[in-house]
């Protein structure tokens, strides 16, 4: 090997190095305090796509799946199916799924006239972003999903799209 490839290949593994660090740190969460929940997710003003308030006190005493997506994000999309089947998986087991929308009123209406969901959606607005690093999500990127126990504890969270049996399982652990 002459010096040109020895360069070359000291600067892949540089770059593969600094990939790695960097993933570790990019997709690194924290779980939100119990203050935290109540006063920022329990206390918030939710509004459904119809315009309607959502009252929080019927999602208290149940465990909470809650994915924060957009729609215009690709991995929030794909992973809309998968939370879909889980909630009705999970119905019986006092385990609601909600989807909290960082997007604008008439981008969520218009996605879900297409993409029906079983679980409710409430509006976050760009007020969302805030939320979710309100809820440990200290990125501020999408999709960010967060598990809250009966209790009002968070026990698990995930940036990026969750994998369907990486999800149920945190889901029962919760319970």
């Amino acid at each position: 090997m002459n010096r040109r490839q020895w360069i070359i290949i000291a600067i892949n593994f540089l770059a593969l190095f600094g990939g790695v660090i960097t993933s570790q740190w990019i997709s690194k969460t924290g779980l939100a305090s119990e203050p935290a929940i109540k006063k920022a997710f329990f206390a918030n003003p939710w509004q459904s796509p119809d315009g309607k308030t959502v009252d929080t006190q019927n999602w208290q005493g149940k465990a909470l799946v809650v994915n924060f997506w957009a729609s215009w994000c690709p991995p929030c999309v794909e992973e809309m199916p998968t939370l879909d089947k889980l909630q009705k998986e999970f119905l019986q087991q006092n385990v609601l799924f909600v989807g909290i929308g960082i997007d604008s009123l008439s981008n969520i209406r218009e996605f879900l006239s297409k993409t029906p969901v079983a679980y409710p959606i409430v509006i976050g607005g760009l007020e969302g972003s805030n939320l979710s690093k309100q809820l440990g999500n200290s990125q501020g990127a999408l999709p960010y999903t967060i598990i809250i126990n009966a209790k009002g504890k968070s026990t698990y969270s995930k940036l990026g799209k969750i994998s369907e049996e990486g999800i149920r399982s945190a889901i029962k652990s919760a319970l």
